[in-house]
């Protein structure tokens, strides 16, 4: 099954990219599996090479490395990914200048008022009195007329919206690998999320740590389906697996992946969206997130193939996604004076 099936997905994948990637030789390969394998649990590494070369043997062993990794990490590092590594580095270079302008030059970029948008599309900060010290611009797809976009600097728009549409290829390819991953029927996933109107994108700032403290971006799990990042320089970005934080090392030319809620509910637990963070460091960090997500009005629960089709009792109750994100944006906007009341996935467990 998973040869046809991928044989012609390595078709469609190689329709659906142009342009220059980012090369990754055997010998860096296993450099990197050595960089994230170093501390116990640190990331797994997949090459996506084979879904563009069409080779059978190596796109089942990529799909069964994404399989592990999502089970025992939630997050993996991907490499030969088509997304071009001189794309990445010219948008983390634009975002760091705009980043750099006067306040009163960024806040000419502030959403629109009386948007439309699911979310405020544009340039802000986190209040000064929230736990999370970054600033950031949020673009949603330049087609649905959201985005507010700086005048400087020159190019900043198009390279942002070409990052945007590349991450966004990624998504469907990554989506389809989960598909095999989580076998139900071909295209289920496809199917379940074809509305792309909601997926989002973020460049992010965040300020040098104090004495004081640290935090960049609390602890927390994604509540989409899956999110890519790429990273400066500076890292911060951590995992937590077993009880541990992990580095999620910054490495040129790689995206970090990882599984969100509605994904590990699919599964049943099986897949895990894990808690991450970022810590501060001395120096600015940049970084930019893309969230490939579902409509709201999409119902969520458990797969049968994770449930009734091999006799295990679902861990979830079902939910339309728009109440859920709902909920989690009012952690933001009402924060709950205790920690354990604050809404997690874990809200409709069984």
């Amino acid at each position: 099954m998973i040869t046809s099936i991928f044989l012609d997905a390595s078709q469609w994948c190689r329709g659906l990219f142009k342009g220059t990637v980012h090369a990754f030789s055997t010998s860096t390969i296993k450099s990197l599996t050595a960089l994230d394998m170093a501390a116990s649990g640190a990331l797994p590494v997949v090459d996506l090479a084979p879904f563009f070369a069409g080779d059978e043997g190596g796109i089942a062993r990529a799909t069964e490395a994404v399989r592990d990794a999502c089970r025992t990490h939630g997050f993996f590092r991907a490499i030969n990914h088509g997304v071009p590594a001189e794309l990445m580095a010219r948008a983390l270079e634009l975002s760091a200048t705009f980043f750099a302008l006067p306040d009163e030059e960024k806040a000419k970029s502030r959403p629109a008022e009386g948007s439309k948008a699911p979310l405020p599309a544009g340039y802000a900060r986190q209040p000064a009195n929230s736990a999370d010290k970054n600033e950031y611009v949020l673009v949603f797809d330049p087609k649905l007329g959201f985005n507010v976009y700086p005048a400087e600097p020159a190019g900043f728009r198009e390279v942002v919206e070409e990052c945007f549409g590349k991450l966004r290829e990624l998504g469907l390819l990554i989506q389809e690998i989960l598909n095999e991953c989580m076998c139900p029927p071909l295209g289920f996933l496809k199917d379940f999320n074809s509305d792309r109107s909601f997926d989002f994108m973020v460049a992010l700032r965040y300020f040098p740590a104090t004495e004081e403290e640290n935090n960049g971006l609390s602890k927390h799990e994604d509540g989409n389906c899956i999110t890519f990042v790429f990273q400066d320089d500076v890292g911060g970005l951590e995992v937590l697996k077993d009880g541990d934080w992990v580095p999620a090392q910054p490495v040129d030319g790689s995206i970090i992946v990882n599984i969100g809620d509605v994904i590990q509910v699919m599964s049943n637990n099986k897949l895990k969206s894990a808690t991450h963070r970022v810590v501060r460091k001395p120096v600015h960090r940049h970084s930019f997130a893309f969230f490939f997500t579902i409509h709201g009005d999409k119902w969520v629960e458990p797969l049968p193939e994770f449930t009734a089709k091999i006799g295990e009792a679902p861990r979830y109750r079902g939910f339309l996604y728009s109440e859920y994100q709902a909920l989690r944006m009012k952690n933001k906007t009402h924060p709950p004076s205790r920690p354990e009341d604050v809404i997690h996935i874990t809200h409709y467990a069984i």
